[in-house]
Order: C-alpha cells, then structure tokens, then sequence
C-alpha cells in the first residue's frame, strides 16, 4: 500500500511540472484578465466564450466604479435589517424574492455565517483593490486600450447621520486596508462635485478611486490576448468537463458541432454559471445571481453635458453608483435583487435610477437612456472564490461580485500565480484565502 501511494504522488508531480496549455472558461473582465496573466508567465492559452464577442454580459454595462472605498462586504446585521424592511417594496435598493431554492437559502445561511468575519473581510478586499489598480493601469498603458478612463476620485454622499457615522467606521477598516478616504462637509462636497443637487449631511472623498468603461477594456484586452498568441474561441459553450488530475476535458457546444476539447488544467472564470461547472469537478462554489440594474444616459445636447457629474458618486441611501464615460456618455447603476437567473429589465427597477438622475442633476436630460440588468456572481461572504480546487489541474477566479471589475487584475494575477506553482510542482500558494473565514 504504501508503494502505490507513493507512485500515485510522484505520477501527479510529473504531470503538474509539464502543464502548459490552460483552458479559460469565460471571456468576461475576469477571464479576459485571467487569460492576459496566465500568457504573461509564458502560459499556452485558450479562451472559451458562450457569446460572440468578450465582455457582453456582466461586464457590459456595470456601474464603472474602480472602487477601492467600496470594498465593504455586505455580511452585516443593517444589511439583513434594511433587506427585511425593503421587501414589500419594488423599487427597493435590494429586493429580495424568497423561493423554494436550496441554492438560494444554502447562500443566505452561508451569507449569516460570514457576519463575525465582517471587519476582516472589509480590509481584506480593499488590500485586494490597491494591488489590483496598479495591474489595470498597467495593462491599459501597455496595450494602449481606451476605456474612458477617469481619475477624479469617488465622493460617497450620506443624507443623514447615522449612516454618515456607518461610514466614518468603515473609513477607518478601509484606512487599515491601505485606503485613505476623507470626510468632506456638504460645502467641500459642492466644491468637489458642483453640479450635485440636494440636501446631504455630509460625504467622504476618494481621490485615489477611478472610474471607466468595463466593456470598452474588456474587449481592448482581448485583442491584446491575439497579439499574444492566445486562441480565442468565442460562441463556444463548455457544457461538461472532466479531469483525471493530469488533463481536462471540455465538452464545448458550438452552433454546428459538439466537440472534446483538452488541455493541461482549466481556470473556472464564468461567473454565474461557475457553480455548476465546479459542481462536475467536485468542488462546492456557491455563487449566486444578484442581479444590478444601470441606466446609461446619452447626453446628447450642451446643457446635459455640463449639468452631468465629473466625479463618481456613490449614494448610501440609494445604493446607486455614477461614472461619467467621455463626454455624451453618464452610467448610473446599482440596486440588488435575488431572484435567481431571472434576467428580465423591469421598468419599476428602472425608473428609480431615472428618478434619482432628475433628482440630483435636474439640468440633465434623460429623454434617451440605455437600460440594462446583469447577474453579479456572489459568494456568500462577499469574496471571490480564486486558487485551486480538488483537483491538481481545476482552478477557480470568480464570484467577484459587486468588485469584479475593481479586484479582477489582482486575482487574475493570483490565479496565474496559482497555476504556475502547480507547473513548477510546488504547492501553490494561494494567498488570496489567508485572511479569510471560508464558510464551512
């Protein structure tokens, strides 16, 4: 017995030291960044996407927040007060459907669990963001990709004290995190951001903080992935996989043909649809689809474009996010609803994003918008599932959230980091778990 073991080790060693070709599944900012980093380490790469082109679910029109000051996780008991109280209303800022769901309630559950990691998952994610900026400013430069890109800081407006005095707490997890965010009174507020109507207590101000198109980067980095080499298979839907620990099988559907694709080892980068794919390797990656809502408002004559924000915002009482892309383009997003897969826009989810435009920027027109509605992939304690999974070749960068386009840089590097361990047989060092309570 003890030869046969020792045998099985040494086969799974050699296979790991000779793994070279990745399979990436899922072409949206997190396996489009996924792909770039594991082609940087010298990586044969190839990437699956179930649509036509990169970044067109998720990653299509979210609220382009690179946001270090959001990085707060929602496992807190105002959270599960405010969704209790909210739940007879339709236009809530989060909504939330009971159904006869084990996926659903298994992640409520997990969601409660995470309540006492709160304060350490908190700075964990805004550490997580700082190192991420730096990767995607890099990578932008490098590939000369335009996104839009605004670095004028995110000012997070309060209408009353309580929640002011929240969010003086979480200034101080996020300055532990390497943050620095500041309190600002309604008169600094009018300064930072002049066209900002209403009535407030009082904000904190991001300078460090961004915003920028995610879509636009998206696909800007997935015709870097050509450049180097990476082959890029688009309308491709990977139904089944299968592993021995050496290689994987991917059963990829096509609109023509049903075809076994191979390769070394696969990274799980779909988002939504992650759960059950890892559910076929034997892994338990309890995302769920929280779906978020966004209106992008086309400023389409001189007084809009001047009546609509520079600076990002972000409103507690709504929980809606601003970025403004270009010069005829303003992006308002957020809301939360968990009502499973269901992906229907809803007019009376819209038009609170439409009311709150007129609202606070009365000079802006918004007689022509773009609705849309995405399915943010949740982990039940607000941090993205990344590293290795049961098997020797299966890797996972998903469940990012709210902060997918915030964190996704830094985890496609650590994932990259991950798989490169296995290749050189060492065990891999998934740093992106140390400080975390995974829920059991």
């Amino acid at each position: 017995m003890r030869r046969k073991v020792r045998c099985i080790h040494l086969s799974l060693t050699f296979g790991a030291c000779f793994m070279k070709h990745i399979a990436v599944i899922g072409g949206g900012i997190t396996g489009v960044t996924t792909a770039y980093a594991l082609a940087q380490q010298g990586f044969s790469v190839t990437l699956f996407e179930r649509h036509r082109y990169a970044g067109m679910e998720t990653s299509y029109a979210n609220g382009g927040q690179l946001s270090a000051s959001n990085a707060e996780v929602w496992n807190h008991w105002s959270t599960l007060v405010k969704g209790l109280k909210w739940m007879a209303r339709r236009d809530a800022p989060l909504l939330f459907h009971p159904q006869a769901s084990w996926h659903q309630w298994s992640w409520l559950t997990e969601f409660v669990a995470q309540l006492p990691h709160y304060e350490a998952n908190t700075i964990y994610t805004a550490q997580l963001a700082i190192a991420a900026r730096a990767y995607l400013f890099e990578w932008a430069q490098q590939e000369q990709i335009d996104f839009d890109l605004k670095r004028e800081g995110i000012l997070h407006i309060y209408r009353d004290r309580s929640s002011f005095n929240h969010a003086a707490k979480v200034s101080a997890l996020l300055h532990k995190g390497g943050l620095e965010r500041r309190a600002v009174t309604p008169l600094e507020m009018r300064h930072i951001e002049p066209t900002l109507q209403g009535d407030f207590y009082g904000g904190f101000f991001t300078e460090s903080d961004s915003t920028g198109d995610i879509h636009k980067f998206t696909f800007g980095l997935s015709k870097a992935l050509l450049r180097m080499g990476v082959n890029t298979v688009y309308d491709a839907q990977v139904t089944d996989i299968q592993t021995n620990g050496e290689q994987v099988q991917l059963q990829v559907q096509r609109e023509n043909s049903n075809d076994r694709q191979t390769a070394d080892a696969v990274v799980i980068c779909c988002g939504t649809s992650s759960r059950a794919l890892a559910a076929q390797v034997g892994d338990r990656v309890n995302v769920y689809p929280v779906k978020g809502y966004s209106i992008t408002v086309h400023l389409d004559d001189a007084a809009s474009q001047a009546s609509a924000p520079q600076v990002s915002l972000l409103d507690d009482a709504t929980k809606l996010v601003t970025s403004r892309l270009g010069v005829d383009r303003f992006r308002v997003a957020g809301t939360a609803e968990f009502n499973g897969f269901n992906k229907d826009i809803r007019a009376d989810r819209i038009q609170p994003l439409v009311d709150w435009v007129a609202q606070c920027f009365p000079g802006v027109s918004t007689r022509q918008f773009t609705p849309w509605a995405g399915l943010r992939p949740m982990m039940p304690n607000m941090l993205p599932k990344v590293g290795r999974g049961k098997a020797a070749n299966v890797f996972y960068n998903t469940g990012h959230g709210h902060l997918g386009w915030t964190l996704s840089a830094a985890t496609a590097v650590a994932v990259a980091n991950s798989v490169a361990d296995a290749r050189n047989a060492r065990v891999p060092q998934n740093h992106l778990n140390k400080p975390v309570a995974e829920p059991a």
